[in-house]
């Protein structure tokens, strides 16, 4: 390294080296004795006079120089050998030496000077002679000397940029600037820095395309470029002295650059030099040829940054630090100024990040950054992070000549945004907005194709055009996003290979943006606390990049580093997976004492770190956005609707336009192919990780992990099933089925993510054509598709599923009563699908059967089976009704335009709600039916509907929807297009007496007909007649549905006297709540109340508390009230005695 100014302007007269050394060489040639070197310091004019004398070998006489004399010429040498390329360089620029300059010839012998004979020769011959000497001549080589020091020249003038003033190569291009050394064109190793510290103080000549930095670091490049040019060549051994050079020139390139940044004033084109240091790295990414951080090889450390880098650091640690910190400053201040990767201000956002990237390509520079003041947010428990921040509020103008209802409407708008201003004033230090604009990741990360920026609405085509328009607008948005989140990507995995140190820092800047981030899951989230869309978007792609290596199958053992203790160790996670406070994170199972005492002790920490911030990073980025998106597409369908109703053109309606803008921006970022592909391999990830966990560690694991795979997949299954295809799902079919399964279906409590599990297995494990609500296209059958099994189905082919699935789906189907009372109907929908699908499978059978062993399990599935259809015949028979009055009035052309636009919108937003119900209603009704019937007829599943707690319920049940079916109100179940809603009352007919044929020879069916208030012989008996007229049963079930009018006629004789018995029975015999006479009385232990055990069994599938003192209560809880039944058996007994005895006295 030079130093400082003085000492280069010092060290540059003196010739880079030792002047005594180097002027007092012989020199070869020279007949005058060579003088006693002069010890005392040499003047700028008697050096450079020493320089000319050596370079034209004569003798340099201080005196005859200084006073402007003329050195003598040296003398050539005659009839010697040729001097060697290092004991001459010819520099004249015409290679025939002037005559003033010739010496006189030596003195030789006087034999020596005889004249010789020649002979006479013909004028042709002599012509024909001088032309072979010019040409002999002019294609002879220079001497070695000669050619040596012009290739020197070329080097310079290629590589630096220079030529030298007298010397053999003149600038023809005008790209070059003249250096001048004094009249010394000697280009040696010691005078490469003088010629490059000339050309960098020139002021002559500045290019205004190239500053300093710049020009070092294409002079660096050129030099590394012409190094590997002259390693090809083997041939010349002038090489190695150009080599020299060359590394002279990369070595003294790095040098001034790094006395540059470090002393701005060194020259004056380098006053700013940080700021050119920035945008060199700026243009690496749009010139890599020229770019500073290319080496030439696939060595980072071989570019001309890398070397910057540590020539800085062994100069001055923290002389780098500061350059490093005020560079990227710069590159941070024109990141602040884009608003979309769209934007080209500055370059674009993949510019600026790409310049980052570049930047931390050395690891000691990626360290720098993340020390930075601005990485990192303040602290949570810092005075700094509870400061707000109050942007500027730019106050809306008034247009000239407004109207009065214009200034009415401006004052209202100015009204909401002052009370929206009050509300939203700003932002905390430490919260999401924060995050993303004072952070240098959030910085980053903040650029996206957000759906309220002009920027990207703009770019698509109106209402009207076609979507093969609309998806080349998207993909072109889409390929501008993929790459900026590719070159994040980079950026991210620079900083985390960085070192330990650096690592540190990232990973507690996610686990700041997480934390401030934990309202992004609310259906509205609060601008004021969280970042924006596309910054919790790109934080999961970064992540699941960050992922990769371990996400491969080839990389198991990778993957089985992840430690499930990590979300148990809030000094590791840093208070994301919370257990407690505001920020709770739900888990699967119970928190307990014991999670608190975990040791978390990973063999690799790095590894769970990323696994863990990845799945939290879905729950806060992906699945809010498919979400939200699934609602906009729900609210742009209304809105398309209701404008057709209104007779509006929904295609220049600003509010559908606006709404179909929201969507196409939406689907930019959420239909991103590399980023779904990503997930969904993250997804299997997810679920190989928690089919290994047994129930402490998985009911450690948070809630959201399972949640989140069923919404993603379910997401992707009903919008966008293509990008399901090319993917393994056998881990997440196996989790699936480990969830539901009798061991582990205690350990999630949560009903929701129960049903939902449910629901994946329809949408993905189903097989497509067995599905009636696919409205965005069929999911590719590969999904469901067992790879390892000949064509099976993961539902028919797996040995767990086989054992557990049927009685875990038909458990499921009673739980999803606590859905609510919309979702429950879809969940059993889905249910129901998928028992019929295992049902025809003889692989599952013996599963159906397990059910039975357990009578409580059942009782809940099947009351649950019974409560369903009420419900749904009730409503769909109340719903069709209306749905055929509302049809009618619309085809009454003069009376539907008699009416007013408010008469008309209520009637049809009714007809579109019943609709809408008897379209999830009448589905689950049919399957429902269908499911009683065919589980029924195994006979040991068929007994368990005749327990008595059972069996009244279910024959309500039946008579109650045939009554609707056949009964008075039959002949107004008549709509327009009933296929459209699903509506087939003759199927529904023909399974619901199948399941009267059934039960129809069982006594205690025919006693429970002839008991039931909904029984009716002569709907029975039309019943009958209508399965014969359109052939809806036949054989054995024909016949036994034919024969179930006697059977109650019979049975209704018996109950009549047994109703005669009990009809002065004690109060404390009847029920409570159904004042019915109970038949197995049970003590309810929270109230102390006696009811019957069917009646609490019925209660506490709707209700899991004391009808009476409103505790919690189980059907396990309840206690047999075994000595008021003993009281009861024995006053029952004797009143049939009674009765016997008097019909034995008549």
């Amino acid at each position: 390294m030079s130093g400082f100014l003085p000492d280069i302007a010092n060290w540059a007269l003196r010739g880079a080296g030792d002047g005594n050394n180097e002027n007092n060489e012989e020199t070869v040639g020279e007949t005058t004795e060579q003088p006693t070197p002069d010890t005392n310091p040499l003047t700028e004019q008697e050096m450079r006079a020493r320089r000319l004398a050596r370079m034209t070998g004569g003798t340099p006489p201080a005196a005859a120089t200084m006073e402007g004399v003329e050195a003598t010429p040296p003398k050539q040498q005659q009839g010697g050998n040729e001097p060697t390329p290092m004991e001459e360089v010819v520099v004249e620029q015409d290679s025939k030496p002037a005559a003033a300059a010739k010496p006189p010839a030596p003195a030789v012998p006087v034999q020596a000077q005889k004249p010789m004979l020649e002979r006479p020769k013909a004028p042709v011959a002599t012509a024909k002679h001088e032309q072979q000497v010019k040409k002999k001549k002019a294609l002879s080589p220079l001497d070695p000397a000669r050619k040596l020091q012009k290739k020197k020249e070329l080097l310079l003038k290629k590589v630096l940029q220079v030529v030298l003033s007298g010397g053999a190569i003149s600038d023809g291009t005008g790209t070059c600037v003249a250096v001048d050394l004094g009249g010394d064109t000697a280009i040696t190793v010691q005078t490469v820095a003088e010629i490059l510290a000339s050309r960098l103080s020139t002021t002559s000549y500045v290019p205004s395309s190239q500053k300093l930095i710049a020009y070092l670091g294409s002079c660096h490049k050129r030099a590394t470029e012409e190094l590997r040019t002259l390693k090809q060549q083997k041939e010349s051994k002038q090489i190695p002295e150009l080599e020299e050079i060359l590394l002279e020139i990369k070595a003294q390139s790095i040098s001034y650059a790094a006395s540059t940044l470090m002393v701005p004033d060194l020259f004056d084109a380098g006053k700013d030099g940080t700021t050119q240091l920035a945008k060199c790295l700026l243009s690496a990414s749009t010139d890599i040829g020229n770019s500073i951080t290319y080496g030439g090889t696939t060595k980072a450390s071989s570019s001309f940054y890398h070397s910057l880098c540590e020539e800085l650091l062994t100069q001055d640690a923290a002389a780098f630090e500061s350059v490093i910190g005020e560079a990227v400053q710069y590159l941070v201040e024109a990141l602040a100024k884009i608003e979309t990767v769209l934007d080209g201000t500055e370059g674009g956002g993949l510019v600026v990040v790409s310049a980052l990237a570049a930047l931390c390509l050395h690891k000691k520079a990626a360290l720098c950054l993340t020390k930075l003041p601005n990485f990192l947010l303040p602290p949570a428990e810092s005075n700094v992070s509870q400061e707000r921040v109050n942007p500027p509020q730019i106050p809306p103008v008034l247009p000239a000549g407004a109207t009065a209802q214009q200034r009415q409407f401006f004052r209202l708008m100015q009204a909401m945004n002052r009370s929206n201003n009050n509300n939203n004033a700003g932002y905390l230090k430490r919260s999401g907005p924060a995050l993303e604009k004072d952070t240098i990741l959030g910085l980053v990360l903040r650029l996206g194709c957000p759906r309220d920026s002009p920027a990207v609405t703009s770019g698509f085509p109106g209402v009207m055009a076609s979507m093969d328009s609309v998806e080349k607008a998207a993909d072109s948005q889409r390929r501008q996003l993929k790459v900026y989140q590719d070159t994040c990507n980079t950026f991210m995995r620079s900083l985390v290979t960085a070192g330990a140190d650096a690592r540190k820092q990232v990973m507690q800047w996610i686990i700041d943006a997480q934390l401030v981030n934990v309202g992004a899951t609310a259906m509205r989230p609060d601008k004021a606390k969280v970042s924006s869309t596309p910054t919790l978007m790109n934080m999961s792609v970064v992540l699941l990049k960050l992922c990769e290596p371990f996400m491969n199958k080839d990389n198991e053992a990778k993957a089985a580093l992840i430690d499930p203790g990590f979300v148990a160790s809030p000094k590791d996670h840093g208070g994301v997976f919370a257990t407690s406070g505001d920020d709770l994170v739900p888990r699967l199972g119970e928190t307990t004492d014991a999670d608190a005492a975990v040791v978390y002790e990973p063999k690799n920490s790095f590894i769970p770190q990323c696994f863990f911030f990845a799945a939290r990073s879905l729950h806060l980025g992906i699945v809010p956005l498919s979400a939200f998106h699934h609602n906009l597409l729900r609210n742009i369908s209304h809105n398309a609707y209701m404008l057709r109703q209104r007779n509006a053109d929904y295609h220049t309606d600003p509010n559908f336009g606006s709404l179909l803008s929201m969507q196409r921006a939406n689907e930019v970022t959420l239909y991103l192919e590399d980023m779904i592909s990503s997930t969904l391999r993250f997804c299997n990830l997810m679920a190989q990780f928690i089919l290994r966990l047994d129930a402490p560690d998985l009911g450690r694991l948070p809630e959201h992990f399972v949640d989140d795979i069923c919404e993603i997949l379910m997401f992707l299954a009903k919008a966008k099933p293509k990008f399901l295809a090319g993917h393994e799902y056998g881990s997440i079919f196996r989790m699936v089925v480990k969830l539901l399964s009798p061991e582990f279906a205690n350990l999630v409590r949560n009903y929701n993510l129960r049903a939902k599990l449910g629901d994946v297995l329809y949408d993905l494990y189903l097989p497509s054509d067995l599905q009636d609500d696919r409205h965005s296209g069929k999911v590719p059958s590969t999904v469901a598709t067992d790879p390892l099994s000949g064509g099976l189905t993961y539902l028919l082919s797996d040995t767990t599923a086989q054992q557990t699935l049927a009685p875990s789906l038909l458990l499921l189907y009673g739980e999803v009563e606590h859905t609510g009372y919309y979702e429950k109907m879809g969940h059993r929908a889905h249910i129901a699908s998928l028992l019929k699908y295992l049902w025809e499978s003889s692989e599952h059978r013996s599963a159906f059967r397990r059910i039975t062993a357990n009578t409580d399990s059942f009782i809940k599935f099947a009351n649950g089976i019974m409560n369903e259809t009420n419900s749904l015949i009730a409503s769909i028979m109340e719903k069709l009704p209306e749905i055929r009055q509302a049809q009618v009035q619309k085809a009454n052309g003069p009376e539907w335009a008699a009416l007013t636009d408010e008469e008309r919108e209520q009637i049809g937003s009714r007809l579109d709600d019943n609709e809408e119900e008897v379209k999830r209603a009448l589905p689950l009704c049919n399957k429902t039916l269908q499911m009683l019937g065919y589980l029924n007829t195994d006979e040991e599943i068929r007994n368990l509907f005749m327990l008595q707690s059972m069996c009244t319920r279910l024959v309500n049940m039946l008579l109650h929807v045939l009554t609707k079916l056949v009964g008075a109100k039959g002949l107004e179940l008549k709509v327009d297009n009933p296929e459209e809603y699903n509506f087939r009352p003759k199927e529904m007919l023909r399974d619901l007496c199948a399941i009267f044929a059934l039960f129809a020879k069982s006594p205690v069916f025919q006693s429970e007909c002839a008991k039931s208030g909904y029984y009716n012989s002569e709907l029975v008996a039309k019943s009958v007649k209508t399965c014969k007229k359109l052939n809806l049963l036949t054989g054995d079930s024909m016949e036994a549905f034919s024969a179930l009018p006697e059977f109650v006629a019979v049975a209704a004789k018996n109950v009549a006297i047994d109703d005669a018995l009990i009809v002065d029975a004690p109060e404390e015999f009847l029920d409570p709540v159904v004042l019915t006479f109970m038949e197995d009385p049970v003590l309810l232990p929270t109230s102390g109340k006696i009811v019957d055990r069917s009646t609490i069994a019925q209660h506490l599938l709707n209700d899991p508390k004391d009808p009476f003192s409103r505790k919690d209560l189980t059907i396990d809880m309840v206690e047999p009230a075994t000595e008021l039944k003993d009281r009861m058996t024995a006053w029952l007994a004797d009143k049939r005695a009674q009765r016997d005895a008097a019909m034995d006295e008549s």
